[in-house]
């Protein structure tokens, strides 16, 4: 599935289109249009841990959000090995809006619970 980047990544400000690709239950491939070298790892934060922010107005107006808009919630992974050494970007989710084919990144600047870079282990059952 296709999508428009409506609200920059940040360093990918000329990153415009993606396609969204599923990997697995957990992780999915986001894929440049234009840009077969420019593709990320995602993750379902959700299966990691609680998880749950306030999408700022002037995002969830971009999106084009409604009540019955359906949304997707993706975290940038840098995948190490071995995989317990993975780091997830927990303070800039990005969001999909599945019904417009809109995505946008948002910034969580004042949340204390979440980090920019924080290894999958932590949240491993071992």
């Amino acid at each position: 599935m296709k999508f428009d980047i409506i609200v920059p990544l940040l360093g990918f400000e000329d990153l415009k289109q993606v396609e969204l690709e599923k990997i697995d239950d957990i992780f999915m491939k986001m894929q440049s249009t234009r840009d077969e070298h420019l593709s990320f790892t995602l993750i379902d934060p959700f299966v990691l841990r609680e998880y749950d922010f306030d999408l700022e107005q002037n995002i969830q107006d971009l999106l084009e959000v409604n009540d019955h808009s359906n949304l997707l919630v993706l975290n940038i992974v840098l995948i190490q090995s071995p995989i317990k050494d993975s780091i997830v970007n927990f303070i800039g989710p990005i969001i999909f809006n599945t019904d417009k084919n809109l995505a946008a990144q948002c910034i969580l600047s004042n949340s204390q619970k979440y980090g920019v870079s924080e290894k999958i282990s932590t949240f491993l059952k071992t």
